[in-house]
């Protein structure tokens, strides 16, 4: 069964506020020893994230900002302008910000991860209030799990319940991570479909396919065999 988000994330959250000051911002994130965190506010909604990136492109603006008055800033500088005057959280932070519910697969917010660019996703209830968060860390801690386990998941959810196959004919052996199918299957397509049900399999790493399809029988059958001597048809 795959894991959810609920099982691996982190539920004491360090937490800002939008009005919480640029040098307070700094001294959370060292102090815990995090590279970021969500800003709520005081419902506990979620209404931004704060990271090492938001800060450190708020000094870089800064130290290289010029003096307004010798230049008319066009449109695109005027943002960065703004970031470098900035000195809560609320003017730092990245919005809106990206969440996940604690029922979704960890798989699922592995994509959402990788498709937005971020390392954290703040973790909500029903009613968008903030219950804990999860990393990069907490979503690899799935691969922490024993070769034992995933090769008696795979047997229960892939040879026998999802394709129906009986556990004699399929062998898996797990290294690892690395899953090994072996046996035969009776027809070629539950090949493919083995492969991709281990792959979905929490903790593993890749799958090896030695499984192949059963002889088919001859197209003689029992009653087809020659004709004994002075048979035939009259």
């Amino acid at each position: 069964m795959a894991r959810i988000i609920g099982e691996v994330m982190t539920r004491e959250v360090v937490e800002a506020h939008p009005e919480t000051p640029f040098k307070d911002l700094v001294r959370l994130l060292d102090r815990h020893r995090i590279s970021g965190l969500p800003v709520v506010d005081e419902d506990d909604k979620v209404v931004g994230v704060i990271s090492e990136t938001d800060l450190i492109h708020h000094q870089a603006v800064r130290s290289t900002d010029l003096p307004a008055r010798r230049f008319r800033l066009a449109p695109p500088r005027r943002r960065s302008a703004r970031r470098t005057a900035a000195r809560t959280a609320q003017e730092l932070m990245s919005t809106p910000a990206v969440t996940v519910h604690p029922e979704q697969r960890i798989t699922d917010a592995a994509r959402v991860m990788e498709r937005h660019g971020v390392e954290r996703l703040p973790v909500v209830d029903e009613e968008d209030r903030l219950i804990g968060i999860a990393t990069r860390r907490d979503l690899l801690r799935v691969f922490l799990r024993t070769d034992d386990e995933i090769r008696q998941e795979i047997l229960d959810a892939v040879a026998t319940h999802a394709l129906g196959l009986p556990t004699h004919e399929v062998n898996v052996s797990v290294r690892d991570g690395m899953v090994t199918l072996q046996g035969s299957v009776e027809q070629r397509a539950d090949i493919p479909s083995a492969i991709r049900l281990a792959y979905r399999v929490d903790g593993v790493v890749g799958v090896v396919n030695g499984l192949n399809v059963h002889p088919a029988p001859g197209p003689l059958g029992p009653s087809a065999g020659p004709t004994e001597p002075g048979g035939g048809h009259h």
